[in-house]
């Protein structure tokens, strides 16, 4: 599983120009399900991103969590992220989940990141072309593979 990461101040996912989903302050996650994860490492994701220290304290120091500022999620499922560019141009997707498979561990995901104490997770529509919409904080950007939590 690879998420990418941006604290924001906002965000927002529109499908057919009809307003899905919205945030203030908190993260913006971009979310690839490959073919090998299972609830484990959704689980793992959800718990190493809501801990994350990376919003600022009273000393502009990057010490505080998304429990911290109360800050909010907006959750995109995000097939490409699982993208192998090694051979050629054009991407290839093998490593990416299936459909069914793909969006069970991603509302998996989205239920873990609640739990784990978020109190707003929104998310986009899975599988839909969506239009995605945020004011980066920093910039701050941050990836995180699955498997590197394992290691």
């Amino acid at each position: 599983m690879r998420a990418v990461l941006q604290r924001v101040q906002n965000a927002s996912v529109t499908v057919n120009d009809e307003l899905v989903s919205s945030i203030n302050q908190g993260f913006l996650i971009l979310l690839g399900v490959e073919n090998t994860d299972d609830e484990k490492e959704a689980q793992a994701l959800a718990r190493k991103i809501s801990g994350l220290r990376v919003f600022t304290d009273e000393n502009d120091k990057m010490n505080l969590s998304l429990a911290d500022v109360d800050g909010e999620v907006l959750v995109v499922s995000n097939f490409t992220l699982c993208a192998d560019c090694k051979k050629g141009r054009r991407p290839n997707f093998e490593r990416a989940a299936r459909g069914e498979t793909a969006n069970s561990l991603y509302e998996f995901f989205c239920d873990e990141i609640k739990d784990a104490g978020v109190k707003k997770v929104c998310k986009g529509i899975f599988g839909a072309d969506m239009k995605v919409e945020l004011l980066n904080d920093g910039p701050v950007t941050i990836i995180i593979d699955s498997q590197e939590l394992a290691k």
